[in-house]
Formats: C-alpha cells, structure tokens, sequence
C-alpha cells in the first residue's frame, strides 16, 4: 500500500495515527485529542491521556497528524462506514 498523504488518507487506515477532534455538533467531544486505537463504521476510539473515549464519525470534524509537519482536516462524514468498505471505496 502506498504511504498515506493528505490526497489518499480517507483510503487508509486510521489506528495508529494520531487526531484531534476541531469541531462537533457536541461540546464534550471539543477538543478531544490523543491516538486512534480502533474504529467501528460509526465511531473512532481515541487513546487520551485519560483513557480511551469514542467518539462518533457522523458529528465531528477531525485533525489527522500524520508527521510532525502534515495535518489533515477530514469531516467525520466522509468517515462513516466500515473501515474495510471505505478503503475499497
């Protein structure tokens, strides 16, 4: 598989990057931050310092680090379904 960059990152999986959560239709999800450890067609479970806490794809908007200088901002839309079936996608 091709390295993941800003233009193919909705093609790859998402455990193991880091991501903060910009904008939510939610306040408690604001700010959200920490590594992606798994994911589910509607949530990704995000490690933070304390603890792990899911959060839905649908009313979010997230940052994904994925080197100290990229960041890519994904509408948490674009996320919903199994992680299987949007990397065919």
């Amino acid at each position: 598989m091709s390295p993941i960059t800003p233009f193919n990152i909705l093609r790859h999986e998402l455990i193991g990057l880091k991501v903060r959560v910009k904008d939510s239709t939610c306040r408690s999800y604001l700010g959200i931050k920490g590594e992606v450890v798994d994911e589910t067609r509607n949530m990704l479970y995000i490690r933070t310092e304390n603890g792990v806490k899911a959060v839905p794809k649908s009313t979010c908007k997230f940052v994904f680090t994925l080197d100290r200088t990229v960041k890519v901002e994904v509408d948490g839309l674009k996320l919903v379904g199994r992680p299987e079936d949007r990397l065919v996608r």
